[in-house]
């Protein structure tokens, strides 16, 4: 095994080889390492897996859930890159022995790898993501199918890593978090094959990408009534931004973006090859409505007891608390081209157009005829705005500004497609705009 560097002159340490985004860190609090018992935690921020509606089909159990907060731990866990050696490929499985080390394995050729050794950090926390449910996995991900719920059966082969990625979040204020490519395995390793794309960077440093990548986009303005879709971009394993590869398992890097950053804001998407997550901070779900703020709207909603304009009854959106089963008998149902809401009624198939296409009695547009189901998820929602609106084709109802938004907001799908989806069942959106202004009759007394 090879050092490389000189150790009397100066190896190559921490300074040289942590990610340039760390440096510079604006620290504005005294050392308070270690949670005191008793103490709440500080939260970080809270991850949101796009597609679910506030609870996997199966319910939230454990480390595999839809929705996770990262709080500091309370003891720190974080690594930093330390020290690289050069080897012969044979005896990487040697020098990666130590389970306690914490490295990442480059491997060039049959006959030549590059290590680099990570050292403990007390400055950042580590959370790792990924399909794995070892213990090292904080965050169990699984392949989210169009129309909601995780692909299941032997059958259904997933795309995601099981060990997607890694957040680093500072202990000390601003609390920053920043996202890499890959997370270590049960042996506290990183490999990255012959056949993964990789590189040695201009200052002889190591970098590359995973199989499938790990794909972050930035909304511009943040997340709120004032956010657009912002640029995918690829996040590499040390944190480097760089643009979209041809396809998604490409060899070929695409450029370096040298004016961003791997660190998430609020609204971020992650998206993993089967699965997106949304980063939300806790002062953006401030912004956010709460639970008790949706229920208030759906009382209010239903309080204006509105009417099927045909059949004369009285519409009602269900209590959450009966979860997405079979339509109620006065569940609003919605032409979704046109946005008139009606009751349930069997009349204007057109079956010649497939069997969910329907003529509206009231403007005679043709299209889908769907049940309407509230958004849950609160932390997908960009304002407490009154529920206006509704995807098309699902039915998912939220507020305008948060319906135009993710109907602008193209997701990864495959390896080099994007479609726009609704956030809360993960269903691909149709029509011109992806969604539709609902249009309620009042009581007739």
């Amino acid at each position: 095994m090879v050092l490389e560097g000189n150790p009397e002159v100066g190896s190559p340490r921490t300074s040289d080889l942590q990610h340039p985004g760390n440096q510079g860190s604006c620290v504005l609090s005294s050392p308070g390492e270690d949670a005191q018992p008793g103490e709440e935690p500080i939260k970080y921020g809270e991850l949101i897996v796009l597609g679910y509606n506030g609870c996997l089909s199966n319910g939230d159990k454990g480390r595999r859930r839809s929705r996770l907060a990262l709080s500091r731990r309370p003891h720190a866990n974080g690594v930093k890159p330390d020290v690289m050696h050069h080897i012969s490929t044979p005896l990487v499985s040697k020098a990666l022995s130590n389970r306690g080390q914490h490295s990442i394995s480059y491997t060039l050729s049959r006959s030549h790898s590059v290590i680099v050794e990570y050292t403990h950090d007390s400055d950042t926390d580590m959370f790792q993501i990924g399909r794995s449910t070892e213990n090292m996995i904080d965050f169990v991900v699984t392949d989210t199918s169009p129309g909601g719920g995780a692909a299941e059966g032997p059958s259904a082969q997933s795309t995601i890593s099981r060990y997607a990625c890694r957040i680093l979040c500072d202990r000390r204020p601003p609390y920053t978090a920043r996202i890499y490519a890959a997370g270590f395995d049960a042996s506290s390793n990183i490999f990255l094959g012959e056949r993964a794309a990789k590189w040695r960077t201009p200052d002889g440093l190591m970098d590359g990408l995973t199989t499938n990548g790990v794909l972050v986009m930035h909304p511009a303005g943040g997340f709120s009534e004032d956010s657009a879709p912002g640029v995918w971009r690829e996040i590499s394993v040390c944190g480097n931004v760089y643009t979209l590869r041809d396809s998604r398992s490409a060899q070929q890097r695409g450029k370096l973006v040298e004016n961003e950053s791997n660190v998430l804001q609020d609204g971020s998407l992650i998206d993993l090859c089967g699965a997106t997550l949304l980063w939300r901070t806790p002062a953006g779900l401030l912004r956010a409505p709460t639970l008790k703020q949706l229920e208030a709207q759906r009382q209010e909603a239903n309080a204006a007891r509105p009417q099927c304009p045909v059949g004369l009854s009285t519409l009602a959106f269900p209590s959450p608390a009966r979860g997405r089963t079979a339509p109620d008998k006065q569940q609003p149902w919605v032409y979704v081209r046109c946005g008139h809401v009606h009751g349930y009624h069997g009349w204007g198939c057109r079956r010649e157009r497939g069997p969910q296409e329907r003529e509206c009695p009231l403007c005679r547009l043709v299209g889908p005829y769907v049940p309407l189901w509230l958004g849950q998820e609160a932390g997908l929602c960009l304002d407490p705005g009154p529920p206006s609106h509704a995807f098309a084709p699902c039915g998912h109802v939220c507020s305008e500004k948060t319906a135009r938004y993710w109907a602008q907001t193209p997701l990864p799908h495959g390896t080099h497609a994007f479609h726009a989806a609704c956030p809360f069942c993960g269903a691909w959106l149709t029509g011109e705009h992806g969604c539709v202004r609902l249009i309620f009759q009042g009581p007739l007394d």
